[in-house]
């Protein structure tokens, strides 16, 4: 008789906001099986993407890296040798302090992001950069315009109970595409649909898997959002439909914002979106006639040069109904502020300096480059230590990034799973622990949960995690802190208990944390999370509470009211298209690149173009390209789709850069400027041309 299969129970350690709960299949053979959502999860409920289901495939991929390895030949040749963990290590560290003799600790840049979102694997870096007086890393690439524009108006990022989407009477998706991203969300809104007859509204700047499945799909020019939140506002107001006595109670300037959006008609509108009058007047009634209508506002309408300023206008929105007073109403967009972490002893807060310069990651680039206002008027970077992150792929302005990186003066060190396009320009490449082989705590921003992923399976080959390769470099970099001579164990339990959240064993035992507010602390019914309670139709942008800023010298830019901020990126003459790098089903920015399932479902690089342009270009479905800016070009295969208006280009994915012909990736074409208020990284508002290849 076989025996039942053992089930170990985790959280999914990706790059997204759904944070799932898994179930692990655990076979004799020390290899996992199948890996499913877990039930008992209210937010889970029991669903997970596809490409989590097959982590057996990556997780014991031949590929995986399994050896510490030293460069042997010149920088970009590929070719390295096996070296033992006290090597490596020993020539990271002497790297290191060679860099800090010549020209001072804040020559050091520890560089990392979301790899894993585990706190303790993910954030243990920044003990090490604290106590050594490395230069700090402004976190400006994902969500610092997403968060900072839905911040500007509530005050704090924290909204309603994400289940509370199976509550609602209608549901609007607006920038973000779960079917591909979060599919949760898709769960919770077809809950509603099907047990409430609630209707889906989508938005977005093409026809994806969330718009196919929408009951009213609205698809508008990139960057455009801003416009469609003010004239659904105009009639909200125009229609009788604003809540006056709710405004009067909870906003500053309602009276103001009124006379502000006269003008800001369907007509201005639609002018502006591409979108018809008749839907924009739809989609206002069906808001204005709907009290719960829960706004599930994602990152994709962001990652524009007016990204914070088109989210705060579509957060208005449910300020202007009073739909935050009902269960299954309000917007939100993620849940970061209601854990109150303390996460001093992971971080080492103790040992933080402020003085110590700030380098913004999305300018990796010109960073690398010695660019003098990147750098703060300081030192050159000379040694990079690089962990959950491969910003030779995924960061702006590539061909800046690859110039820095093969720099010979410069020194690189990657921690990872895989050779990733970044591993290969390195000098030292170790080799990574995957999440369910090492202990680790886990935050959902898409909903409310503290999840344990407990060590279930052995270490492979010679990989260490996070934690231990940061202990053996401080010991060798003489830097000396609490955290580095604990386990992550210890480090996850001391955590807990100081953020209020108990002990490790207590969450042991529960699996997770339900950390949702009560119903009037996440619908602001006891006012907003400023200090006189007022949401902000006329945010202060310079001072928002944004819970990732620095002064660039920008935020001054931002109007104050919502509006068509009209800063993108132009076509013209040179650049007749609008291109966006929206994300694939199959990746997760570059992980799972390596998966062959991913691959072939996924394919070679293409942009998804209107027939119309590609007629008006004299060229046909799968015909072969060049697409190109002032930061280069790349060579891909064109796709005729009518789900994008003419004159918009879709590029789904980040694919591995080796996927194109000549080696150069998407992000080759965008850009790496600084955006206002606080910086970020404008992915998807990039012009172009396109010609045949």
């Amino acid at each position: 008789m076989d025996r039942p299969v053992a089930i170990g129970h985790s959280v999914c350690p990706h790059d997204c906001p759904s944070t799932c709960a898994l179930e692990v299949e655990l076979l004799p053979d020390g290899r996992i099986g199948r890996v499913r959502g877990a039930k008992d999860n209210a937010y889970t409920d029991g669903v997970i993407c596809a490409k989590v289901a097959r982590y057996a495939e990556r997780m014991h991929h031949p590929d995986r890296l399994m050896h510490p390895l030293r460069r042997k030949g010149a920088k970009g040749s590929k070719e390295f040798e096996r070296i033992s963990w006290d090597d490596a290590l020993d020539i990271t560290a002497e790297a290191m302090l060679k860099a800090e003799r010549q020209f001072g600790a804040e020559s050091v840049w520890p560089y990392y992001f979301a790899g894993t979102m585990g706190l303790v694997m993910r954030d243990g870096i920044n003990r090490l950069r604290h106590v050594k007086k490395y230069s700090q890393m402004f976190s400006s690439i994902c969500t610092t315009l997403a968060w900072t524009g839905y911040i500007a108006g509530t005050g704090k990022l924290a909204g309603p109970d994400p289940r509370e989407m199976a509550k609602a009477d209608c549901i609007v998706i607006w920038g973000t595409n779960p079917v591909n991203t979060q599919v949760n969300v898709m769960t919770h809104a077809v809950k509603a649909r099907r047990e409430r007859g609630a209707r889906i509204v989508a938005i977005d700047i093409y026809r994806n898997g969330t718009l196919a499945q929408a009951d009213m799909a609205l698809c508008l020019r990139p960057g455009t959002d801003g416009a469609l939140a003010c004239a659904v506002m105009h009639v909200l107001f125009r229609d009788g439909h604003a809540n006056w006595p709710y405004m009067e109670q909870y906003t500053d300037c309602p009276r103001e914002l009124e006379a502000h959006l006269k003008s800001r008609t369907p007509e201005w509108a639609a002018a502006i979106t591409g979108l018809t009058v008749a839907e924009i007047e739809a989609f206002a009634k069906l808001v204005g006639t709907t009290p719960k209508t829960y706004f599930r506002l994602g990152y994709g309408f962001s990652r524009q040069r007016n990204g914070a300023h088109n989210m705060h206008a579509a957060s208005c929105i449910p300020s202007v109904t009073g739909g935050w007073l009902h269960e299954g109403g309000g917007a939100f967009h993620n849940n970061g502020a209601i854990y109150k972490w303390d996460k001093g002893l992971i971080e080492g807060h103790d040992a933080r300096d402020d003085s110590v310069r700030m380098l913004d990651m999305s300018r990796i680039g010109p960073v690398l480059c010695n660019d003098p206002k990147d750098l703060c008027g300081g030192p050159p970077v000379t040694a990079l230590f690089i962990q959950n992150m491969n910003p030779v792929q995924v960061a702006p302005e590539q061909r800046k990034v690859k110039q820095g990186f093969l720099r010979d003066d410069l020194f690189v060190c990657t921690h990872e799973q895989f050779m990733t396009a970044t591993a290969e320009l390195s000098d030292i490449v170790l080799p990574a622990t995957m999440f369910l082989e090492h202990d680790d705590v886990y935050q959902g921003g898409g909903h409310q949960y503290i999840l344990l992923g407990p060590k279930l399976m052995d270490v492979p080959g010679e990989c260490r995690s996070n934690h231990d390769v940061l202990a053996g470099l401080a010991s060798r970099l003489g830097a000396k802190h609490a955290g580095f001579e604990m386990s992550p164990r210890d480090l996850i339990d001391e955590t807990l208990q100081k953020s209020g959240w108990g002990t490790l064993a207590n969450l042991e035992e529960k699996k997770w944390l339900d950390c949702q507010p009560d119903f009037e602390t996440s619908h602001y019914v006891k006012g907003f999370a400023y200090p006189d309670g007022k949401f902000r139709f006329k945010p202060d942008w310079p001072n928002v509470p944004a819970s990732r800023k620095h002064d660039w010298g920008i935020a001054h830019l931002v109007p104050s009211l919502p509006d068509h901020w009209d800063v993108n990126e132009k076509v013209d003459a040179q650049h007749p298209f609008k291109l966006a790098t929206s994300p694939a089903r199959n990746y997760l920015n570059s992980s799972f690149n390596e998966m062959p399932t991913s691959r072939a479902r996924e394919g070679r690089p293409r942009a998804k173009i209107h027939p119309a342009d590609l007629a008006r270009l004299g060229l046909t479905d799968g015909a072969k390209i060049r697409m190109g800016n002032g930061r280069g070009e790349i060579t891909l295969h064109a796709e005729a789709f009518d789900g994008v208006l003419p004159g918009v280009v879709i590029v789904e994915a980040i694919p591995p850069n080796s996927a194109f012909e000549d080696g150069e990736g998407i992000n080759t074409l965008t850009s790496a400027d600084q955006i206002a208020p606080f910086g970020g990284a404008a992915f998807h508002d990039n012009h172009c041309w396109i010609r045949g290849a």
